[in-house]
């Protein structure tokens, strides 16, 4: 007789014990899971008599959990939580292929948005889900099927597409470039105007690095204003409150269409570059890979040539070092 691979307690007693161990309490444990005390009660007892040991501790009025119950309630969270991410990918998935995407919510605002009709288009019995956060997300544990970050160029994640660099470049409005407190002309005039910052600014998206690059390490600008999203901060540069360091690929359709304007000829390259990045676990799925090509095929198509007259792609070298680009001659 072929022995069992996994000698485990029953799944009801794993779901009474997470939810008695989240709340420390049985009644509330009882209320979530429309049963009596005593069944908590004894799914608990059943479960420490499985495991030979006990899992929490009766106090006056309080419970805790010993070591052993920490530990399993760990195990217990992660486990149930993983089961019911799969379970409710299946069910999404059986009436309609569901994509879910998660990215920054400023490369989601300027650039993903933007062009998500023509997936769609495409791809019309497709459900696209957007999840728009700066925070890093675990694709094997969550219902993400990819992920859209910017990251190292030197160690990108496993499995990750390279979409495109980031080149940085002073933006403001035209208006804020005609009738601002002084004309936009050199690099020097930064200082009658106000720099917008991100809060949270990386090395690579701080005016401190990109003015350091430049050579203008004591520049001292009239003010300056802090924003805790990227797309906030285009937003003011779009209404005239001050100039922004722009990534230019997320802000060159703005620059386009007049509503951004550019006053310097000078950006730099940062070390880091956007890269798509497909869940191991549905990354294979049709829909999924069609997603990954369209994204890849737009991020090539999305800069065409006559949008960077004078642009080209920094050498592997400076890349790395993010290093100045070479000056360009003016028009």
């Amino acid at each position: 007789m072929q022995r069992r691979r996994f000698n485990l307690p029953p799944l009801d007693l794993i779901q009474g014990f997470e939810a008695a161990a989240r709340h420390l309490s049985f009644t509330k444990a009882a209320s979530e899971l429309f049963i009596t005390q005593s069944a908590v009660s004894r799914q608990i007892r059943g479960l420490e008599d499985h495991l030979g040991v006990t899992l929490f501790e009766r106090q006056h009025r309080a419970l805790a959990l010993t070591p052993q119950g920490r530990e399993l309630y760990r195990a217990a969270t992660d486990l149930l939580e993983r089961l019911q991410n799969v379970t409710d990918r299946l069910r999404m998935d059986r009436d309609a292929p569901h994509l879910t995407v998660t990215t920054t919510s400023g490369f989601a605002s300027l650039w993903l948005i933007p062009r998500l009709g023509r997936f769609t288009a495409l791809y019309p019995d497709v459900d696209v889900r957007i999840s728009a956060s700066y925070k890093a997300v675990n694709l094997e544990r969550s219902l993400v099927d990819v992920a859209v970050r910017y990251c190292r160029e030197d160690a990108p994640p496993e499995g990750a597409i390279r979409l495109f660099g980031e080149e940085l470049l002073p933006v403001c409005s035209p208006a804020l470039q005609r009738e601002g407190a002084a004309p936009l002309r050199s690099l020097s005039d930064l200082e009658r105007h106000t720099l917008l910052h991100l809060s949270e600014a990386a090395g690579h998206l701080d005016w401190g690095t990109w003015l350091a690059a430049e050579g203008c390490t004591d520049l001292k600008p009239a003010a300056s204003m802090r924003f805790d999203s990227y797309e906030q901060m285009i937003q003011a540069a779009l209404s005239g409150q001050g100039v922004a360091l722009g990534i230019r690929r997320l802000v060159q359709h703005l620059i386009d269409g007049g509503q951004l304007v550019a006053p310097f000829d000078k950006s730099i390259f940062s070390t880091r570059a956007y890269y798509v990045i497909p869940s191991a676990t549905t990354g294979a799925r049709p829909h999924v890979k069609a997603f990954v090509d369209w994204l890849v095929a737009e991020a090539s198509a999305a800069f065409p040539k006559a949008a960077r007259v004078g642009l080209s792609s920094p050498p592997p070298a400076a890349r790395s070092a993010g290093a100045r680009r070479p000056a360009r001659s003016k028009p």
